[in-house]
């Protein structure tokens, strides 16, 4: 597992340092195009970028732009502001469909998912922000209950999707966390106390974009609980949810 992990954790390292991208130019051929504060219309109007003036294209969140222009105003504007543009080689912008590409531009991922821990039924909840469009940061909690023990365990990740641009994409999970096991009523009587161990977590999964706001996600992850014992112990979680975006 010390293998794979520092695999993973080089794969990180890697495309955190490959992640910038030229941003995209286009030029407005209007008299002008407004600029607002917010990707919404009812966001104020803070900016005016004239005719002739160049403007980096950030990202998208639906039918909205996050602009800036070369005075270094950032802002939103609409699609059909967008069109009022043209490109480097003087050609109109071709705006494609809004959905993926808002799920590739997404800022925050927020999900639930429902699985088995050690073959006991769990649940989870995480949040995720997007660092990149390959890296994000997650911070998840679980709960598995069953007939001799309840573990809790919560959890910080740091995430990587091989091919972003892909609808169906695999991804991989490096992080740590704690988990606390507390026996059912009737073992305490036993002699069985509650624990808390610290971990660290491997994954795999596959996460499929699905629509509008949606992504379905897949997960394996191997867990390894260090205890005080001569051995760590190695747990293991599959599970299946949903997530939004925005």
């Amino acid at each position: 597992m010390a293998k794979w992990i520092a695999l993973i954790g080089l794969v990180l390292v890697i495309n955190t340092v490959n992640a910038q991208e030229q941003l995209p130019e286009v030029q407005v051929i209007e008299p002008y195009i407004e600029m607002r504060t917010g990707p919404a219309i009812g966001y104020p109007i803070f900016y005016v970028a004239e005719k002739g003036e160049w403007i980096s294209i950030l990202k998208r969140r639906t039918s909205w732009f996050k602009v800036r222009t070369q005075k270094d105003k950032e802002g939103w504007v609409s699609v059909d502001e967008l069109k009022l543009t043209v490109n480097s080689a003087g050609e109109p912008v071709e705006i494609e469909d809004g959905s993926f590409s808002s799920y590739q531009q997404r800022d925050f991922e927020l999900g639930a998912s429902g699985g088995s821990f050690e073959g006991v039924p769990s649940l989870s909840v995480y949040g995720a922000w997007v660092v990149t469009e390959n890296i994000a940061a997650e911070v998840s909690y679980s709960q598995a209950l069953g007939d001799f023990s309840e573990n809790r365990f919560g959890i910080i990740s740091v995430t990587h999707t091989t091919f972003p641009e892909w609808r169906l994409s695999p991804y991989f999970r490096l992080g740590l966390g704690q988990i606390k096991t507390t026996p059912r009523a009737n073992l305490v009587q036993s002699g069985e106390e509650t624990r808390t161990n610290d971990l660290m977590v491997g994954g795999i999964g596959l996460r499929y974009y699905l629509a509008r706001n949606f992504v379905v996600k897949f997960e394996y992850q191997n867990l390894l609980a260090l205890t005080e014992r001569d051995e760590n112990e190695e747990l293991e979680e599959w599970k299946l949810g949903f997530a939004i975006f925005f």
